[in-house]
């Protein structure tokens, strides 16, 4: 199975800040994978805009293969303001570019705190290399994303905690990689799990009080964890088990959404649904349990409630309701997937057809179709393909 970029990143705004002065954007493409991590002069409303403005300028210009790297240097640093109290530039940034086809990356680094790099959960020190630019140091590194390799990028924020805290100079990059290499040892290896553990970490060192924006954004390469969801009865019964086979023949998760869907899978194995009684609500109807099916659910009711909940909780699975249903369930599933493919019978449930609607446009596909733009925006891999 591919490897996959997990890419993960979480901040902590300055104490009394609404707003904060990191920003940190990444954006998935065939042919590139790029991240950006950018810190604004200060903090608040003024820090924010300008580190937006940064990764904004950034993310669409590499994107476009048409434009030169030095050409989209020089227009950043051409682009944000100087402080003319203390002669730097009002926003600084760390770039990783990483080429998905052979995961060859590039790091640019404007005035951030260096990149952390770990192999085999062991720090790993890449070779830089400095080259001005408009009258600029900016420091460039390169290397290759094997299987459980990590890269991360932080701002000073994270760097400097603990500052000023009994004689403290603060955490220090180096006393940062011993914990990241301590977290490689104790801990299961997710780009979340490393970030989140070094964001509290950090939390920590402050006492709470944040002494400035503190973001730190990661990337750890791992065997890619598919899910694939069918659900709606095939336009063409006759295609049924065709599709049952699809389904159990896909190599990762397996889910079925819908009373129909699961019995068609259950006549299929020769069996029948078994109700969980125990996860029924007022709410939700109860999940099933079917052989080889890691998740059977009720259908639109079901992917309604869970794409509520994917929304209100911002697609964050730390978010999710503490109580075990359908909805939830099938939140995580999708959460705690790589890529999902919606496998989705085109056939009416007349019981849920909408009547100011064509026939041709089901409750379902409608449902299904909002969802998966929603995850798209959320920088999630979704495919849908119709039955």
């Amino acid at each position: 199975m591919e490897n996959f970029l997990d890419i993960y990143n979480f901040s902590l705004n300055k104490k009394g800040e609404e707003l904060c002065g990191d920003q940190v954007k990444f954006r998935k493409v065939e042919n590139k994978t790029i991240i950006v991590l950018s810190d604004g002069l200060g903090s608040g409303v003024k820090a924010n805009i300008l580190a937006t403005l940064t990764t904004e300028i950034l993310i669409n210009m590499l994107n476009n293969d048409d434009v030169s790297l030095e050409d989209v240097i020089e227009t950043v640093i051409g682009t944000l303001p100087i402080c003319q109290v203390r002669k730097i530039a009002y926003a600084t940034f760390t770039v990783i570019q990483i080429n998905p086809k052979n995961n060859n990356f590039l790091v640019i680094n404007f005035d951030n705190p260096p990149v952390l790099y770990f192999k085999k959960g062991k720090l790993f020190q890449l070779e830089n290399k400095t080259e001005k630019i408009l009258d600029k140091k900016i420091t460039f590194s390169e290397g290759k994303l094997e299987k459980g390799d990590f890269l991360g990028a932080i701002s000073d924020g994270v760097l400097y905690a603990g500052l000023g805290v009994s004689l403290n100079f603060g955490w220090g990059w180096d006393n940062i990689a011993k914990y990241i290499e301590s977290l490689f040892i104790n801990h299961t290896h997710t780009a979340r799990n490393i970030v989140q553990n070094v964001i509290k970490k950090t939390h920590n060192l402050y006492g709470g009080k944040i002494g400035d924006d503190a973001s730190f954004v990661g990337i750890y390469v791992r065997k890619k964890n598919p899910v694939m969801i069918f659900t709606g009865p095939p336009l063409d019964e006759n295609r049924d088990f065709e599709y049952v086979e699809k389904l159990l023949n896909f190599r990762g998760r397996r889910v079925v959404c819908g009373g129909t869907t699961g019995n068609i899978v259950a006549n299929f194995l020769g069996e029948t649904i078994e109700m969980d009684i125990t996860t029924m609500t007022k709410e939700m109807p109860p999940i099933g349990k079917l052989s080889g099916i890691d998740l059977v659910t009720e259908g639109i009711l079901t992917i309604s409630k869970c794409t509520e909940i994917l929304k209100k909780s911002n697609c964050d699975i730390g978010r999710l309701p503490s109580g075990k249903n359908g909805a939830v369930m099938l939140a995580e599933e999708i959460l705690e997937a790589d890529s999902i493919l919606f496998l989705v019978g085109q056939k009416i449930n007349e019981f849920y057809q909408n009547p100011l609607l064509p026939k041709n446009i089901s409750i379902r596909r409608n449902l299904i179709e909002d969802l998966v733009q929603y995850l798209r925006k959320k920088q999630k891999e979704v495919t849908i393909e119709y039955c």
